[in-house]
């Protein structure tokens, strides 16, 4: 387990301190050597400034640019005063100076930076200044400046260097939530539109069946006395009824169980089968009419079973709710989609029973049409009766 930051800076803090308190002692006693009566002037100041700036890096990474400068001023204030030492001092700016440039503010790091790089170089020249116009003077402030100032930019470029590739790090590790949260929101909502088209499944295979039984079930109870024939031909149909809808059910729940099968809820049902499905409700005393209009096409399998599933709901609504006799369907091939009409002859009022509360017949309807990008109607009609009207692009969504 590593130190925590504030600690780790007090620790180098203090190391620099003593490393620059031991260097001071050491000089003051080499210039005692040659000289015993040596004292260094202004002593005192200068181990306040020396402890100044060593002890300032230990709130570098709080307050980053003020240390800098800090260091700096120390720096340049200990070299006025004639310290002995300031190797020390001068490693302290370096390291100010990463920490500038690694946690300063970015509005403000350049500028400060430039201040305390110009006031360094100044100081610096400063003893050479006054030698310029002797032999070997310009040379030696060139070297003294080469010398010291790159160092400094060097720690400085490192710094920044560092900010920007933990800010671009950061910027990637949200990104990757970002893309794991819409991954995981993703799988939800697939998840969902799964279980959404399995109860739709559901709904229009096992609610068309269930309605048929329910339907002839009651009429073999009518005339289960009076009229025996009729009443086992009644009892026939719900039995083939019931095993259409367990073979269903069978299929779906079998897919469900099977891991990486081929999707078996595929679109299996296509209007081609219309006619068994018109024969089945015409066991339950409802006479149905297909009218096709236009040229017969190939349509994605996607569109052909929900149309199939429309006109299954479509009939299976009108034998649970509008007493009626006569249903007609009218499928019409235009050049850019397909009409599916369904319309009868039963009481149109009993609409609001069909799309009422918890039904979800007319709702599985919209959303197998609204897949498709296309449009359903369904109400009372004016002359009486109810129509389901619903309008497949063919270049829908579904395709």
């Amino acid at each position: 387990m590593g130190l925590h930051p504030t600690l780790a800076d007090g620790l180098v803090s203090l190391l620099l301190l003593g490393a620059a308190l031991l260097s001071i002692r050491v000089q003051v006693q080499a210039e005692r050597l040659s000289d015993p009566s040596y004292r260094l002037p202004n002593m005192l100041l200068v181990l306040i400034v020396t402890a100044v700036a060593t002890l300032a890096l230990v709130v570098r990474r709080r307050f980053p640019l003020a240390v800098l400068g800090v260091t700096a001023a120390a720096l340049v204030l200990a070299r006025l005063l004639d310290s002995p030492e300031d190797d020390i001092g001068f490693a302290a700016v370096l390291l100010a100076a990463y920490t500038a440039g690694a946690c300063g503010a970015v509005r403000r790091r350049s500028w400060v930076f430039a201040v305390a790089y110009g006031t360094l170089a100044l100081d610096l020249a400063r003893p050479f200044l006054p030698h310029l116009d002797e032999h070997g003077a310009l040379l030696a402030l060139a070297f003294e400046l080469v010398f010291n100032l790159p160092i400094l930019a060097v720690f400085w470029a490192f710094g920044v260097t560092i900010r920007a590739r933990r800010e671009n790090e950061r910027e990637l590790a949200l990104r990757a939530a970002e893309l794991e949260r819409q991954r995981e929101e993703n799988a939800r909502r697939v998840v969902f539109d799964e279980r959404v088209r399995i109860a739709r499944e559901l709904h229009d295979v096992v609610a068309h069946h269930v309605s048929v039984m329910g339907i002839q079930a009651g009429a073999a109870r009518t005339v289960m006395i009076a009229q025996p024939d009729k009443a086992q031909d009644a009892l026939t149909s719900i039995e083939s009824a019931s095993r259409h809808a367990v073979v269903e059910l069978h299929r779906m729940l079998g897919f469900l169980r099977q891991e990486g099968e081929v999707d078996d809820l595929g679109p299996q049902p296509t209007l081609r089968e219309l006619d068994a499905l018109i024969e089945q409700v015409a066991q339950a005393e409802l006479a149905v009419e297909v009218v096709v209009e236009g040229e017969l096409r190939l349509l994605p399998p996607t569109l052909e079973v929900s149309a199939y599933r429309l006109v299954q709901e479509a009939l299976t609504n009108t034998l649970k709710h509008a007493e009626a006799s006569n249903a007609t369907v009218r499928l019409s091939y235009g050049p850019d989609a397909l009409d599916v009409r369904i319309v009868d002859d039963g009481r149109g009022d009993a609409g609001t029973n069909r799309a009422g509360v918890g039904g979800h017949g007319l709702i599985g309807m919209r959303e197998r049409v609204t897949i498709h990008g296309g449009r359903l109607r369904a109400g009372p009609r004016p002359e009486g009766g109810f129509e389901v009207w619903a309008t497949f692009p063919f270049n829908g969504a579904g395709k």
